[in-house]
């Protein structure tokens, strides 16, 4: 019996001793670890939920995180570390304003190998309560399983907050006032197509179309007053390449811009903004509220002059007392000349800048391999492309916090084929951080074997008040409320 004892503790110290001798003991690599998520040297918000990383090619992991004041957070797995969310939330804490500094050691091929350590520098500038985002598979064939799902940032609990598979058709086009939870514009396709609208708790299905329109409403922008919304109304179409590097191609036949008044239930518009032989699309206020931004493109005959569609960003002033658009319209980027395409302009809620995605044709952005984000400053009216953000591959749709001080876009670096989203910092003096992508508790099983793309990534403030069962019935329900129209004067 006790020799039977003594074989369990020496059993029990040898496991011990393998558990604990794989960082103090490994042979040292020479260089970073080759992690993935590649979260070396990111800047990150105190409200970011653990950034768990696997190392590929182990088969155990061991990572000590230390805080500037000594505190560390130790942790081991298999393949994938798993880090306690309230201890993650102290170190962050007491780290603000200064670095983390991370250490890896990994067993590869029987071998235990000690990596560099490198740094995660927390940032004292908060980020928002969660992100929303429209999931779907990248066939455009069929509608397929979609909805528009919510994402709290400090944790890794995600909710559905409206699903195709409560009734048939396609779920788009979501945005929110500056990431105000509680009033949203839901763009719904299909044979019960529809425009969610919720204004103070008050929520609608409204029909946008009218008969001095082209069509429904897409590509919504909230005025900062929240009493008005500039739309697109496109003829969208979609066709396919033969070519081996390039799938798909979204492209308009027509769009002009309207802007809806919430308080009046109008349309209004005018002719400088609905020009005939001109397409106008993808609308932003300024945060004054004051000037109304969009894309616009020549027409050009589709497909055979596709090459040729190339949208520049331009400028109306808009007057909020009276919904008035302005007479004059101004060119403010002239991607055309650059022999590109400017696409999704986005304002930062400062009024110090603006963001759009550039690529050599068309709207659709988020398919073109060559798509980068750039940067406006809009005192300087300079431009410049984001190179510390940037890929070689798709980097596109975008979106500011409400403080200005982060954004996210989607990224296809990651294997060429589906949009992830990434978050990255952005400081007093308009230089960005370098990007990490959305954490997950498991980032290799999550993003490696998700067959569905983030879409359309939206900061928002707090927890969206959606009730998806009322949604469904205004959904269903053959009733729409229809929208009225005039021209500016």
């Amino acid at each position: 019996m006790k020799r039977l004892t003594r074989l369990v503790f020496a059993a029990l110290a040898l496991a011990l001793a393998a558990c604990t001798s794989g960082m103090r003991h490994a042979a040292p690599a020479g260089c970073r670890p080759p992690i993935y998520p590649d979260y070396t040297g990111v800047t990150i918000p105190t409200g970011i939920a653990p950034l768990d990383f696997a190392l590929p090619g182990a088969d155990r992991l061991e990572i000590r995180i230390t805080a500037p004041d000594g505190t560390a957070l130790r942790n081991r797995g298999k393949s994938c570390t798993r880090l306690p969310i309230r201890k993650w939330k102290a170190l962050l804490e007491r780290s603000v304003g200064d670095s983390l500094r991370v250490e890896v050691a990994g067993r590869i091929d029987g071998t235990w190998k000690s990596f560099d350590s490198f740094g995660i520098f927390v940032s004292p500038d908060p980020i928002d309560y969660g992100l929303n985002y429209r999931l779907i598979a990248p066939g455009y064939e069929i509608y397929s399983h979609m909805g528009i799902y919510e994402r709290e940032l400090g944790s890794f609990r995600q909710k559905g907050l409206l699903e195709n598979t409560q009734f048939d058709g396609c779920v788009n086009c979501h945005a929110y006032n500056r990431g105000n939870p509680d009033a949203f514009s839901l763009h719904i396709r299909g044979d019960h197509g529809a425009t969610l609208l919720q204004v103070n708790g008050e929520m609608a299905a409204y029909n946008t179309k009218t008969d001095s329109t082209l069509g429904f409403c897409v590509y919504p922008y909230w005025h900062p007053t929240g009493k008005y919304i500039a739309y697109s109304t496109n003829n969208t179409r979609q066709g396919f390449h033969v070519q081996p590097d390039k799938i798909i191609e979204v492209f308009d036949l027509d769009s002009d811009l309207q802007v809806y008044d919430v308080e009046h239930n109008q349309i209004i518009t005018a002719p400088q903004i609905k020009r005939k032989g001109i397409w106008e699309s993808f609308p932003a206020f300024s945060p004054d509220g004051r000037t109304l931004y969009f894309t616009a493109a020549r027409e050009v005959q589709i497909p055979g002059e596709l090459p040729q569609s190339q949208y520049n960003l331009l400028k109306v002033s808009f007057d909020p007392e009276t919904g008035t658009i302005g007479q004059d319209v101004e060119t403010v980027v002239d991607a055309v000349s650059m022999g590109k395409s400017l696409t999704f302009p986005k304002p930062s809620y400062d009024g110090k800048y603006l963001m759009f995605t550039l690529c050599d044709y068309g709207t659709f952005s988020i398919w073109h391999h060559e798509s980068d984000l750039w940067l406006l400053d809009l005192e300087t009216g300079k431009t410049r492309p984001m190179d510390e953000v940037n890929s070689p591959d798709t980097d596109s749709y975008h979106n500011w916090s409400s403080n200005s001080r982060w954004f996210v876009f989607s990224s296809r670096r990651d294997d060429g084929s589906y949009t992830r989203p990434y978050i990255a910092h952005f400081d007093a003096n308009g230089v960005a951080g370098k990007p990490f992508m959305l954490p997950q508790r498991d980032p290799v099983h999550y993003y490696l074997k998700l067959y569905r793309s983030y879409n359309v990534p939206e900061f928002v403030t707090g927890p969206v008040p959606l009730d998806r069962i009322r949604a469904q019935r205004l959904i269903d329900a053959p009733e729409r409320v229809p929208f009225g129209f005039r021209w500016s004067d």
